[in-house]
């Protein structure tokens, strides 16, 4: 039986794998160094990596600003994904939330994405509205919610 996954608070020694895990997953519409050092800075103790082993597997990082909640991104290593590694992040955002008295999270994903469509419902996130144009390529996304 493979070992549980770990999940702790980012490190800026982490940067390098976090990099290479966003450029995989989001290609052009990756985030760069510095956004990630701004996320660090700004949602420090919701910028989390998933381990097993001593490798990196995924991240993800949420603001908190009084009751409501953001979650940013979240991203797994394709050659870990559907073997539970967001889904151990997932449960961690939100028992931490929960623990900053959140009332409730929100998230932004791309129109047609239907993997993380999928996932996001698992946890019970419903469709808010349709942002037009929110990405750089033009695609529609949609904001999502969930109550905490």
């Amino acid at each position: 039986m493979p070992a549980p996954y770990v999940i702790r608070p980012f490190r800026m020694r982490d940067i390098e794998r976090i990099l290479a895990i966003e450029r995989a997953s989001f290609g052009a519409d990756a985030y760069d160094r510095n956004l990630f050092a701004e996320y660090f800075h700004e949602c420090a103790g919701l910028f989390l990596v998933v381990e097993r082993g001593r490798r990196i597997w995924g991240y993800a990082i949420a603001c908190a600003r009084g009751e409501r909640a953001e979650l940013v991104s979240i991203a797994v290593d394709p050659a870990a994904r559907a073997k539970g590694a967001g889904s151990a992040m997932m449960a961690s955002v939100l028992r931490r939330l929960r623990r900053r008295r959140a009332a409730r999270l929100t998230l932004m994903v791309r129109r047609g994405n239907e993997p993380a469509l999928r996932f996001y419902s698992k946890y019970g996130f419903v469709k808010l509205r349709r942002v037009p144009r929110y990405y750089e390529d033009g695609c529609d996304g949609l904001l999502l919610t969930r109550k905490l």
